[in-house]
Formats: C-alpha cells, structure tokens, sequence
C-alpha cells in the first residue's frame, strides 16, 4: 500500500529514466493524470495515454531524451509537500525553480497548475513539486 501516491509518481519517472527506459507505467488517479498533462504541456515528457481497462486504471508515459546526449529531458523531480508537512504557499510567496527555468506544480482550489498559472489567476495552495 502506497502512503504517498505523488511521491510514488515522481520515484517511478525517476527511476525509469534512470534506467533509460522509453515508457513507464503508473496506477491511474485523477491527480497523477493532470500532473501528467502539465509535464506534457510544459514539454517535459514526449506523449502520455491513458488506459482505463483494468478497474484502477494505468498512465503510460512516454519519456524524452536529448538525442544526441541522450539525456533525460526532466533533470530533477522534487516532492515538496508531504503527508508529515504539508507546504502551503500564497501567490506572491511561489519561489522560482531554477531561477525561472523549472516548474511547480500547485493544487489550488481552481485545480492543479503550474505556479506560474496560479501566479496570474493569483490563487494559492499546496505545493506538489518542483520539476527541472
């Protein structure tokens, strides 16, 4: 049993693109689905489906590489808010990832976002993650 089902979504990318895997499979949630079309709208990751056959569902993710260096285009997945502490944040306290060049992903009351769509629909809320 998964405790943590985010911190599970961000350790099996990770890992698989440790491996230098091309596809990795996740159990399906609506949250894990929506993070999973913010790291595709952000250019993160190279396609993504959604398999509903089986009763929980699967998300399978199609992992991108530089071609030459075939290195993994997500440098770093970071879980910021946890089950033992979670991390709330305003509008106008969202930290920069890597100086403006990552992303954190946010659950506000309007959905999960980037910060930055948060920042200019100027909700707060729980901070998931930070991806470079």
């Amino acid at each position: 049993m998964v405790t943590d089902p985010i911190a599970d979504f961000l350790t099996r990318v990770r890992n698989a693109q440790m491996a230098n895997h091309r596809i990795v499979e996740i159990p399906a949630s609506n949250l894990k689905k929506r993070i999973t079309e913010i790291l595709y709208n952000q250019g993160f990751i190279l396609k993504y489906k959604f398999d509903e056959d089986k009763k929980q569902g699967l998300i399978k993710i199609a992992l991108k590489y530089d071609a030459q260096t075939k290195v993994p285009a997500i440098r770093s997945l970071e879980r910021v808010s946890r089950p033992g502490l979670r991390q709330y944040s305003k509008p106008a306290d969202f930290q920069r990832v890597k100086n403006g060049l990552g992303i954190a992903i946010v659950s506000t009351s309007k959905g999960v976002m980037t910060d930055k769509d948060a920042k200019t629909q100027n909700v707060g809320g729980e901070v998931l993650c930070y991806i470079y």
